[in-house]
Order: C-alpha cells, then sequence, then structure tokens
C-alpha cells in the first residue's frame, strides 16, 4: 500500500483548456479518497493522470516514494474499476478474474488461490463458471472489483463504478465497497458526481470545481463547515438555503435580518467564527440547511420561530420537506449560478424555481408534522447552525481554513 501525492498538478489540452488548475492534493497511506464535483470540474481526468492514462501538464504525480509522471500505467502498482465493467465477453468469471495475473506470470497455484479468496470475499463462489452477459449489473461490477482485488495493488482507483446501477442496488454496492475498504486498507481514489456516494464512502472528500481544489475534508466537517457558498450549496441534499440578508446588533445581541424576517444569532456563534463580529452593519449571505429547521411543535425550545406559508409538501415517510417562498430574490454570486447551471444539467438537485422573483427554500421537518399545502406553519431554526458568507468572495466568513483550503473564484 501507499500514500498518492499530487503537487501543483495540471492539465491542460489542445487550444488551452484547463481541465486540472495547479491542483494539491495528499492521499494518505490506506485511506478512502472521493473526488466529487459537477460535470467537468476534472475529478477522471485527476483520477487518470494519476493512473498514467492521461499526460501530465505540469506539476508531478507521487505514488508511495516514487514520482510516476513517466511511469506507464502498468509500471505504477495501481488497479483500475470502470463504471462500465470492461470485462471480457467470451471468458468465464473465474477466466476475467485471473486474467492479470496471467499476463504478470503468477503461478496457476497462485492464482487459483486469490481468486477463490476474492470470489469468496464479494460472493462470487457461485458464478465462477458463468460469462458476464449471464451476470446481473451489480454482478458485473463485483467481477470488476474482484479482478483488481486480486492484483493487490499499491492503490484502487475507481471512476464511477456504480453509475450503471439502479438506485437500490447502488446502495448495496455502497455498504459492500465500505466493507471491502475495511478489510483491505487499500488506498483507494474514488471518482464520483454523486455526493450521497461521496458522503457515505470517503474517509475525507475533495470538492474540485473547474479544475481547481475547493476543499478536501472529512464528509461532516464538508457539511458542517464549507468553505465557501459553492461547497456548501453543492454538499447537502435538499441543498443549502441562501438569501442577502443584514447583520446588526440589536438590543438583545447579534440578529441577522432578511425578507421580512429576523433571527437571532448566538454569542457562541459570534465566538465561533473569528471575523463575523466585524461585518455588524454589512451585507451578507446568509445559509440555512433544511435540516436545521423543524416544526415548532417538535423543535427545541430555543430554537428561534419563524412563521410561514408552506407552498408544497414532500411527504419522505421519515421526514417532510416543507418547501415555502421567501420575499427576497435569489442569490447573484458566481458560485450560486454554477450551482443553478449544474443543476440544470442534472448532475446535482434540481434547482428549485422562483414564484414572483421569491425564491423558494426547504425545510426538513418531523414526519409527524400535519403540514399541508397552502397552509401556515410555525418553523423554527436552529440559530446555532446559521452560516455567513462574504457576498463579495463567496468565502465562509469565520471559517479558519478558507484561506489554506480553497481557492476563491
Amino acid at each position: 500500500m501507499a500514500g498518492i501525492r499530487l503537487d501543483g498538478v495540471d492539465k491542460v489540452y489542445s487550444g488551452g483548456v484547463k481541465a486540472v488548475d495547479g491542483l494539491d492534493l495528499d492521499i494518505r497511506d490506506g485511506e478512502f479518497m472521493v473526488l466529487v464535483g459537477p460535470s467537468g470540474c476534472g475529478k477522471s481526468t485527476a483520477l487518470r493522470m494519476i493512473a498514467g492514462l492521461e499526460e501530465i501538464s505540469g506539476g508531478t504525480v507521487s505514488i508511495g516514494d516514487r514520482v510516476v509522471n513517466d511511469l506507464a500505467p502498468k509500471d505504477r502498482d495501481i488497479a483500475m474499476v470502470f463504471q462500465n465493467y470492461a470485462l471480457y465477453p467470451h471468458m468465464t468469471v473465474e477466466k476475467n478474474l485471473e486474467f492479470g495475473l496471467k499476463l504478470r506470470g503468477a503461478s496457476k497455484e497462485e492464482r487459483q488461490k486469490k481468486v477463490r479468496e476474492a470470489a469468496k470475499m464479494l460472493g462470487l463462489d457461485q458464478f465462477l463458471s458463468r460469462k458476464p452477459a449471464e451476470l446481473s449489473g451489480g454482478q458485473r461490477q463485483r467481477v470488476a472489483m474482484g479482478r483488481a482485488i486480486v492484483r493487490e495493488p499499491q492503490a484502487f482507483l475507481m471512476d464511477e463504478p456504480l453509475s450503471n446501477l439502479d438506485a437500490k442496488l447502488r446502495v448495496s454496492m455502497r455498504a459492500s465497497l465500505s466493507q471491502l475498504h475495511e478489510r483491505l486498507g487499500v488506498t483507494t481514489v474514488y471518482v464520483t458526481h454523486d455526493q450521497v456516494e461521496a458522503m457515505t464512502l470517503g474517509t475525507r472528500v475533495c470538492v474540485l470545481r473547474d479544475g481547481r481544489l475547493q476543499q478536501v475534508d472529512t464528509p461532516q466537517r464538508l457539511f458542517d463547515d464549507p468553505v465557501n457558498l459553492f461547497v456548501a450549496g453543492f454538499i447537502g441534499s435538499p441543498s443549502m438555503n441562501f438569501v442577502t440578508a443584514e447583520l446588526t446588533r440589536g438590543d438583545g445581541g447579534a440578529q441577522v435580518s432578511f425578507a421580512g424576517f429576523t433571527l437571532p444569532v448566538p454569542d457562541a456563534l459570534l465566538a465561533a467564527k473569528p471575523g463575523l463580529e466585524g461585518h455588524l452593519g454589512r451585507t451578507v449571505i446568509l445559509g440555512v440547511r433544511p435540516s436545521d429547521f423543524e416544526d415548532a411543535a417538535h423543535a427545541k425550545p430555543d430554537w428561534a420561530p419563524l412563521e410561514v406559508t408552506c407552498s408544497v409538501t414532500e411527504n419522505l415517510g421519515s421526514e417532510i420537506n416543507v418547501i415555502f417562498a421567501i420575499d427576497a430574490p435569489p442569490v447573484e454570486h458566481k458560485d450560486t449560478a454554477d450551482l443553478a447551471e449544474d443543476a440544470a444539467e442534472g448532475e446535482a438537485d434540481a434547482a428549485i424555481p422562483l414564484v414572483d422573483d421569491k425564491a423558494l427554500w426547504t425545510a426538513r421537518v418531523n414526519a409527524r408534522s400535519d403540514v399541508q399545502p397552502g397552509q401556515r406553519v410555525e418553523l423554527a431554526v436552529d440559530t446555532g447552525r446559521l452560516h455567513f458568507f462574504d457576498p463579495d468572495s463567496g468565502l465562509a466568513i469565520g471559517h479558519r481554513g478558507a484561506l489554506a483550503d480553497s481557492v476563491p473564484a
């Protein structure tokens, strides 16, 4: 096993198109690193440069203690898993699994031993004599993973391996991947456009945009402490609600006002976000996650009330999404514009439409709520989890890593 390091890696195509721009990324030995971002952000290109399938325009890629810029893919001691399985249709599962070992000159006994171990690990024992056409999509993907496992490489590189599977199968395959990584402990770099995969699989997640690193951190910290508007809006489903607001100090302390509402800003939050107090009396962009709302009837008593008219409800069984209009236009910023463009291309949650130039917000509330469309409903907001962004740079106000971990748009 080995760590992987990218130092100032660039990829420039003909015509000067820069697919990857000065990417610095340190993937630790044994880590499951997920590269995520909208279509065209450079995540697959970065993976292919690690694999040696794309030539590097600048910078260095190291696997373990070796710089591999000039090494052929076969000499990098990595194994790739693609979304299209890439199995040999005329070979049985067993022959597909052992093919790479055979090319490397492994003995018949070694090949059989490793194939049996991988097949048992992946639940493929009973399918060894079948050909790919006789298997389901999930079984074929397990064969593709088994072929990577038997090689015992320093690292696995996976390029959207679950995207061809149906939703239910993706869930079970995610669980299988997590168990495999737990068992094998092999450094894994995994590319996906599906943020649910990113959040559930990654030890850490690297968010890319226009070929540039935005933030790399644990899934929970990306969700709780995004470095800028783009990461805040990209991570989380439904996505974060944004509005232009005024941050002021009133008689009872700091408060934030928008669309006819005023929410208190707890002293503890001001103290936890360095620089936020310096924005008092200024315009900011406020962000509120849907999960930080609740029906007031089921909320904690110290959460701030917010009475709205429900436009639409989405009953998900375990919870309800309450969609409501606020009397404010959508936030105009390059970050939010890019998010809207990405949503329109189907890479993220569908963009929430506007009603008479009023943005629609989403609140996720308890399934026991009896809220109905057209009704007035009193919501409550956990004001200790409000997010604030600079309206010019888009950077999160008070994020300690804003300068070190991200690149402003």
